[in-house]
């Protein structure tokens, strides 16, 4: 049985994690509140946690139903729920600071972005007119998912929004900007994919040695920045 608080909803995933529902749909507030759960959560620890991972409108919390039993005779579902409740209180006074923002250079179209005319033609509008949308809003990550760095971002225009491309790519080179529906996104390795590719970063999403091994987390601000070959070159190099 969920456990419900307004319009919170907390249900069991499993016998070793628990789903925070705090709304519906994808929407920036309801966002906020998933992050300042996470971030009171990561504050004050239960015994037996291991991590809370953010979506769009809810946070997963996974944890060591043993260390949980250890602690009692009241069952680890139930135990973590009270305890989530108990935190939620905090969330209306948690600190609110300045999300990160995090520049992202692109260059567009070509052999980097070959789905670029697909996206323009498909929306009546010319290359140019691609770019410049894509670029001038701010983007909110609502997750990290898919693949190790992979952020889902919300905030995209929808004179741009294209569907998916109806016979995936096997394989689609890391750092390539897509865009799929409503959502744009960045693809940290190289995967199988769908998303109308218009172009490519040279910064890397996944950083495995170092922690958190994402260059970018869950309600990050992103802002996407056009650049030339010849620059994309020169962030290659400083990286070597």
């Amino acid at each position: 049985m969920p456990h419900v608080k307004k319009s919170v909803q907390i249900r069991p995933l499993g016998d070793s994690a628990l789903v925070v529902q705090l709304g519906e749909g994808i929407c920036p507030a309801i966002h906020e509140k998933v992050k300042s759960l996470s971030n009171v959560l990561e504050k004050n620890p239960f015994t037996g946690l291991i991590e809370s991972v953010p979506s769009y409108n809810s946070l997963t919390v996974y944890y060591n139903p043993v260390a949980i039993y250890m602690e009692g005779n009241q069952s680890p579902f139930k135990k973590v729920s009270a305890f989530i409740l108990e935190l939620m209180a905090e969330l209306a006074v948690d600190e609110q600071s300045e999300p990160r923002l995090v520049t992202i250079p692109v260059v567009y179209g070509g052999e980097f972005g070959p789905d670029l005319e697909n996206v323009a033609e498909y929306n009546g509008l010319s290359v140019e007119d691609v770019i410049e949308i894509h670029s001038a809003n701010d983007y909110l990550v609502y997750m990290i998912g898919f693949a190790p760095g992979f952020p889902f971002m919300g905030g995209m225009d929808e004179r741009i929004a294209t569907p998916r491309k109806e016979s995936p790519r096997l394989a689609i080179t890391p750092g390539s900007v897509g865009i799929a529906g409503k959502q744009t996104g960045i693809y940290p390795l190289e995967t199988p994919g769908g998303w109308q590719i218009i172009g490519r970063t040279p910064l890397d999403l996944f950083l495995p040695e170092v922690s958190p091994p994402t260059l970018l987390q869950s309600g990050d601000r992103i802002r996407f920045e056009p650049i030339s070959l010849e620059e994309y070159e020169t962030y290659k190099e400083m990286k070597r």
